[in-house]
């Protein structure tokens, strides 16, 4: 039986997407990296910003800011990159900058506020309120639904 506290604290590995603060759950975060080399891929949706080869994997690039409805960035800064899996395939979800891990107590993550974005909400698995910050959970999963979503558009 641990001591220290930690089995009460869920992780998050934080990520800033058009100046919001995210957060992802760690143990879906797989790798973060630097995309080069990316290669577009014809007749794709808006989303899919590319594939690239890291390190012997295919990985296909998702633009957040275009999967959230927000505007290209308008810095040179290059993207981060998140790795991420999903059903043996992977994906990079480009992000403007990664934070910390943050640690939050072991609680479900508050509902989404009413006025909370439309497209931020259909992504979005709830909310943790931090020191003057709204950090919204990202649901892996759903975001990763390219294909339900434009079908759904």
């Amino acid at each position: 039986m641990s001591t220290n506290g930690d089995d009460n604290l869920n992780e998050y590995v934080t990520a800033t997407i058009g100046g919001q603060l995210f957060g992802l759950p760690i143990r879906r975060v797989q790798d973060v990296f630097l995309p080069e080399r990316v290669t577009r891929v014809p007749l794709a949706p808006p989303e899919i910003a590319g594939v690239l080869n890291l390190r012997g994997r295919i990985v296909t690039l998702i633009d957040m800011r275009q999967r959230l409805g927000m505007p290209p960035r308008a810095d040179d800064a290059p993207p981060m990159a998140l790795g991420v899996e999903l059903r043996g395939e992977f994906y990079g979800l480009l992000i403007d900058g990664v934070g910390e891990v943050l640690k939050v107590p072991d609680r479900a993550p508050e509902p989404n506020p009413v006025n909370l974005d439309a497209s931020l909400a259909r992504l979005s698995a709830g909310i943790h309120r931090l020191e003057g910050l709204l950090m919204i959970v990202l649901d892996v999963d759903r975001t990763l639904d390219i294909a339900a979503t434009a079908s759904a558009a």
